[in-house]
């Protein structure tokens, strides 16, 4: 798992070759401007969301990891809390993997949690279990999914 700010994105480029070219395209558009909605462009898929938060027992309902994709979670508006935990760590799978939506959900816990602020994003990456969408007020971000 990576936090930083948007205006570091530039750093992460090496880590992954699919990270140019998502960086690059966060940094060419209007995050504002953002419709909710999914989309591909020239190859960069991904989902902007908009939406009240949840409770920390809400969004454990969804404690998720990817097995295909890395997620670069970035925050628009709002603040947004997230629950955390290795996922070597997690031993309570929900149901088996879902090829088809490349997620696993955990019934375990979250081991810690942190906080992002408008212009901040998350890496995670498939060993990283992920409850997101903790808050007290609107949320609106934008999830770049990364294909591994």
């Amino acid at each position: 798992m990576i936090i930083d700010t948007l205006a570091n994105g530039g750093q992460y480029i090496a880590l992954h070759p699919g990270f140019k070219a998502a960086f690059d395209h966060l940094a060419s558009i209007d995050l504002n401007a953002l419709e909710v909605g999914k989309y591909d462009v020239d190859g960069v898929k991904y989902a902007v969301m908009a939406k009240d938060g949840v409770s920390k027992e809400a969004a454990g309902e969804k404690f998720e990891c990817h097995d295909k994709n890395i997620d670069i979670q970035v925050l628009i508006s709002g603040v947004e809390s997230m629950g955390w935990k290795p996922r070597n760590d997690c031993k309570s799978p929900k149901a088996e993997y879902n090829a088809e939506k490349d997620v696993t959900f955990y019934a375990d816990a979250a081991e810690m949690y942190f906080t992002l602020h408008a212009g901040e994003f998350v890496i995670f990456y498939p060993n990283d279990v992920h409850a997101p969408m903790i808050g007290d007020g609107f949320i609106k971000k934008l999830v770049v999914k990364v294909a591994i």
